[in-house]
């Protein structure tokens, strides 16, 4: 969400802006309508002056006992009230029309973030004196590395057949040492996190209000990508992320600046309709309705969110060194970042099945742009409300995480060897299927 005020000041900055995402400069029509809404708020004014000078009139001309002349007043002041309600109707739909309009504007890049218009124009990114050699390398399978959902199937642990009769497509059933290991998987990341990262953990309802998703983003531009539950005569989303919840957890909130900043972490079932992606992998559990995530979020001051956003993504590698998967990092493009991104950071698992890299986290800061949506501030040390910045990232995806342990971690005969951080959430396994 942005502020009308900055636009009209820097219309050629906004508008250069959205065309580096591939949307249409807006910055004309939105300027249009905030000037004929200010048109019509000094004419609100001037009309309930006019009124209220009116009214004054009328008692002196009755103080006066001149009916005529307060006849007349009155006449004018009822012709006024009428004027009154058209303005303020006017105003009020103006208003709105501004609201929803800039509502399904996308955050403006941040200085840096490279231009271009999809996945293939993202940049490999590495901190100083990092390189591939500092992270985890691939594995080296002396065999034809099968994919995730031929392990899992071969060994009787991951049953789409099933899903399919109770829930339709894109969805799964996890048995036995299958489903321990997806479990492990998201207890050590919480852990992690919390113990280690700083992180508060928290459980929070996984059916939020429109009010909710709109803070985040996520409504009303991409309606149709979510599930909905009924609730009395509206309806609750199933949330799509963690991100949604722990963000809101400061809408309509003034924090004092001491607080800050506050860092939220939780491990959730996440529901998407994934309707943007028909087709796509429809194999396995890369895109599934329904899955587990690992969310950070984080809430900050502005001066700190640049160097946040550095931590979260090292707290999301961590993860990944820590089980031993070779990774890259991408920075993602104007044109590839998310809704309401300001920079985004894509961490990218090898998958020895696919032959190929695969998202496996990503991590963005979001600026102000959330903080306008939920009305989320703090008070700064001269006792002014500012807006907050948010940062949200996985910490990261439990459903892809057990993919990428099962693909590199696997033997010709079908095992597959458990990851030695995993081990004390396994009951000491060491070795499952085979």
């Amino acid at each position: 969400m942005f502020d009308i005020k900055w636009i009209s000041a820097h219309p050629d900055t906004f508008d250069a802006a959205l065309r580096s995402r591939g949307a249409e400069p807006v910055s004309a029509s939105l300027i249009a309508i905030d000037d004929e809404r200010r048109a019509v708020v000094a004419e609100l004014n001037a009309v309930q002056e006019k009124r209220n000078a009116s009214s004054k009139l009328i008692g002196q001309a009755k103080a006066q006992k001149d009916e005529a002349r307060a006849a007349k007043l009155m006449a004018e002041v009822g012709g006024l009230k009428d004027k009154l309600i058209e303005l303020e109707t006017r105003e009020k739909q103006l208003t709105e029309q501004l609201r929803a309009a800039l509502s399904v504007i996308p955050n403006l890049p941040a200085d840096g973030v490279p231009e271009g218009a999809d996945e293939s124009d993202n940049a490999p990114y590495f901190r100083a004196n990092e390189s591939e050699a500092t992270r985890p390398q691939k594995p080296n399978l002396a065999f034809a590395a099968k994919e995730h959902y031929e392990i899992g199937e071969a060994m009787g642990g991951m049953d789409f057949e099933t899903a399919a009769k109770l829930s339709g497509s894109r969805f799964v059933v996890l048995k036995g040492q299958i489903a321990r290991l997806e479990r492990a998987i998201g207890q050590f990341m919480i852990d992690l996190h919390v113990d280690q990262h700083g992180y508060t953990e928290v459980q929070p309802p996984y059916l939020v209000r429109d009010e909710a998703m709109f803070g985040t983003g996520q409504l009303p531009k991409f309606d149709g990508d979510f599930f909905f539950a009924s609730h009395g005569d509206g309806r609750l989303a199933l949330i799509p992320t963690a991100e949604v919840p722990l963000t809101n957890i400061v809408r309509d909130s003034i924090i004092p600046e001491g607080e800050l900043p506050l860092r939220f972490t939780a491990l959730t079932p996440c529901f998407r309709s994934e309707a943007g992606s028909a087709g796509r992998d429809t194999r396995g559990m890369l895109r599934q309705h329904q899955f587990n995530k690992v969310e950070m979020v984080s809430i900050v001051t502005p001066d700190k969110s640049a160097d946040e956003h550095e931590r979260m993504l090292a707290c999301a590698e961590e993860v990944l060194k820590r089980l031993d998967i070779h990774y890259r990092v991408m920075h993602l493009c104007t044109g590839d970042m998310g809704f309401g991104a300001q920079r985004t950071y894509d961490i990218e698992a090898w998958l020895p099945g696919q032959n190929t890299y695969r998202e496996i986290s990503s991590v963005s800061v979001c600026g102000d742009f959330q903080a306008r949506r939920m009305d989320a501030r703090y008070r700064d040390a001269n006792g002014r409300p500012q807006y907050v910045h948010t940062l949200n990232g996985s910490g990261v995806a439990v459903g892809r995480a057990l993919i990428a342990v099962m693909e590199n971690y696997q033997y010709e005969d079908g095992s597959v060897t458990i990851p030695s951080v995993l081990r004390p959430y396994m009951g000491g396994v060491e070795k499952i299927g085979g």
